[in-house]
């Protein structure tokens, strides 16, 4: 039998009636809709999206991180005075029905927020991945480490305001035999674009 896709203006008032008071702000833009919970909420409103009859979200698609950093102070209310979110893509195989599901770090400084992986086990490198480029917490993750960069990478280099040239790079030393990390040597410098004059460059006039 097949199951066709719910209205997504249906979708978003449903998703209002079954979140209530723990959905901060749900939008619909594009066909898709986004709800925004407070953090305090996350790990309730990720279970009722999950276990709700009208919703049967039992499937995370993806879960990454974003840096608002300048952004956060817009009028727009977008990122809720927040530097940085967690986004997750939910889908229900059941209702063939997707919803955008984002929570802002209270804290900018040390940015933590529940980490899902009870709720859908699949979550697990996800979290990982945004730990290791943006630095967020996943409280209660029961193996939160690097999972792209080195082990003895510094920094999160997704954060808007790490360097494009890393803090250390990692070299083999052949006096030591062994793998050493040193400051990064690599020096900013400015190219500027070769101007071709020539008439008839590359014989690239015919005429």
């Amino acid at each position: 039998m097949t199951v066709f896709a719910v209205d997504p203006g249906v979708l978003k008032t449903t998703i209002g009636n079954v979140l209530g008071g723990k959905a901060k702000r749900i939008s619909l833009a594009l066909g898709e809709v986004t709800v925004v919970v407070a953090s305090a909420d996350y790990i309730d409103a990720a279970k009722i999206l999950r276990d709700a009859p009208e919703c049967q979200f039992e499937i995370l698609v993806d879960l990454c991180g974003v840096d608002y950093s300048e952004y956060k102070d817009k009028r727009d209310g977008a990122s809720d005075g927040g530097r940085y979110a967690i986004v997750s893509h939910l889908l229900s195989v059941s209702l063939n029905q997707r919803v955008r599901l984002k929570v802002f770090a209270p804290d900018d400084d040390v940015p933590v927020v529940a980490s899902l992986c009870e709720i859908w086990s699949c979550v697990n490198w996800f979290e990982r991945e945004a730990f290791d480029l943006f630095g967020i917490v996943f409280e209660g993750h029961n193996d939160l480490r690097r999972i792209l960069t080195d082990y003895g990478f510094i920094g999160h280099p997704f954060r808007k305001d790490f360097p494009t040239t890393g803090h250390v790079e990692m070299r083999y030393d052949d006096l030591q035999k062994r793998v050493i990390y040193q400051p990064v040597t690599i020096e900013p410098r400015e190219i500027t674009p070769r101007i071709i004059r020539e008439d008839n460059y590359g014989g690239l006039n015919h005429g």
